[in-house]
């Protein structure tokens, strides 16, 4: 074991290392299967207006569906991202024609949450 100082932003830590031997190392294991990619949500109707995630996050819940009329300011989902609920908002009115995300989806920036007529 060796004992080091560290200065992080004017902060002294104390911190201890294991040296370790070369042959002490295992070989790494073979990497788990990755993930399958979530179904691509269906492409919005021609003239739609697509409502896209601005950053990545959960779906905490959906407050509209398929054939739901919105009024411009209305809460379509809530993202939590950073461990803050971010309200998606109807950016004008108009009729839901697709919802592609379900709650608890995890999504990306970008993803298309849903989509108005």
């Amino acid at each position: 074991m060796k004992a080091y100082k560290v200065n992080v932003n004017g902060n002294v830590y104390e911190i201890t290392l294991e040296v370790i031997d070369k042959a002490d190392i295992k070989a790494p294991a073979a990497p788990a299967p990755a993930a399958a990619p979530a179904p691509a949500a269906a492409p919005a109707p021609a003239g739609a207006q697509t409502i896209s995630a601005p950053m990545p996050g959960t779906i905490l819940k959906v407050n509209v569906s398929n054939g739901q009329a919105v009024k411009k300011g209305d809460v379509l989902m809530i993202l939590e991202a950073m461990k803050m609920e971010n309200e998606i908002l109807a950016p004008n009115d108009g009729t839901v024609s697709s919802v592609g995300v379900a709650q608890g989806a995890s999504v990306e920036a970008g993803t298309v949450l849903c989509s108005l007529n």
